[in-house]
């Protein structure tokens, strides 16, 4: 039997949820441990509760293993994040509205910067800037429709691609890219009709020009 060490990630899932169906719950227990971080985080992202994204991780894999019979195949992550996007939007419409509580009061950090595509090393200005406007995307993040939130969070925080995205999502491709496209031009006027915001863009801009690791 070929070693999992000779398999890409996602022939290890495959290999992994094709054990579970057959009852193995360790099996299942290690693609949790494989892919719980990427499920928290977008569960965190849209709650921005730490203790409920816990709550909504935990209920997802729950169901994951009670629906692990209807995996038809494909790659498993976007699975699991339909079925925790799924409990979130449950979540959500049970409140009734959003948290009224202000984002920089929230006891949580997924990454150190609003964006995991953010640069290892750079100028300490540069970062000074970035973090103080990570806040202010978090804020305009936070406003957007729920639907655009998560397509915008899938796509350009966890960096999905758009047929991942509408499989997460359960909707057409079309429909993925016109979420983000919305969501995109939300932000952009959110961010470009405040002075502040305006201001820190311009400076973050002109630092990693500026910057000789810049590119």
């Amino acid at each position: 039997m070929e070693s999992q060490l000779t398999l890409d990630p996602n022939q290890v899932d495959e290999h992994l949820i094709q054990q579970a169906q057959n009852g193995d719950l360790e099996a299942f227990n290690e693609l949790v441990v494989r892919h719980e971080r990427a499920v928290y985080g977008v569960c965190l992202r849209l709650l921005r509760d730490a203790t409920q994204a816990e709550d909504a991780t935990q209920d997802a894999f729950i169901r994951a293993w009670n629906a692990i019979g209807s995996f038809r195949g494909g790659l498993v992550r976007p699975w699991l994040l339909r079925i925790a996007t799924n409990r979130t939007y449950d979540l959500l419409r049970a409140k009734a509205r959003r948290p009224a509580q202000s984002l920089d009061a929230q006891p949580y950090e997924i990454e150190p910067d609003w964006t995991s595509m953010a640069p290892v090393t750079e100028h300490p200005e540069s970062f000074v800037e970035r973090s103080e406007l990570s806040v202010h995307l978090e804020r305009a993040l936070a406003d957007l429709p729920d639907d655009q939130r998560l397509a915008i969070i899938l796509s350009d925080v966890q960096g999905y691609a758009y047929d991942d995205i509408a499989t997460i999502m359960d909707v057409a491709v079309g429909t993925v890219k016109s979420r983000i496209s919305r969501a995109r031009s939300r932000l952009r006027t959110s961010l470009q009709e405040n002075p502040v915001n305006r201001e820190l863009l311009l400076r973050y801009g002109r630092l990693n020009r500026e910057s000789p690791d810049g590119h």
